[in-house]
């Protein structure tokens, strides 16, 4: 399910497998954007990801990003956060900040992956909305 506030430009996103809940908000701020992905019984924040369009070193014709991460001490949505925001700007051209809380308790490594699949899904759901 998505939807998008026409006034404000906000797009929302959430989807649900098992126990495992995701949304996404993404807050257009002038040219950049600003996304929140939380989800599971107690959302929260635990990491924070921005990440900034470049150039590619590689081939200057191409885009791609530079990403830098802050986790909140014994959380692990670094990974989650980081991989969003240098998605979504590199594939965008748009400064990205990504703020990330998910927690399920007692989630199992299952449970994980599903998290990690409906994350990567809806952020690119979300660059085709961002358009």
């Amino acid at each position: 399910m998505h939807t998008i506030n026409s006034k404000s430009g906000l797009i929302k996103l959430a989807r649900q497998e098992g126990r495992v809940q995701v949304e996404i908000n993404a807050i257009p701020m002038g040219k950049d954007y600003c996304v929140v992905i939380n989800g599971g019984e107690v959302p929260h924040l635990g990491a924070v990801a921005i990440s900034q369009s470049r150039a590619s070193l590689a081939d200057p014709n191409k885009l791609s990003a530079s990403t830098s991460v802050f986790a909140l001490v014994g959380h692990k949505e670094d990974e989650v956060a980081r991989k969003a925001a240098h998605t979504l700007t590199k594939n965008s051209g748009k400064n990205t900040v990504v703020c990330c809380g998910i927690h399920l308790p007692s989630i199992t490594a299952e449970e994980i992956e599903i998290t990690n699949k409906l994350v990567e899904s809806m952020t690119i759901d979300l660059l085709e909305l961002m358009k």
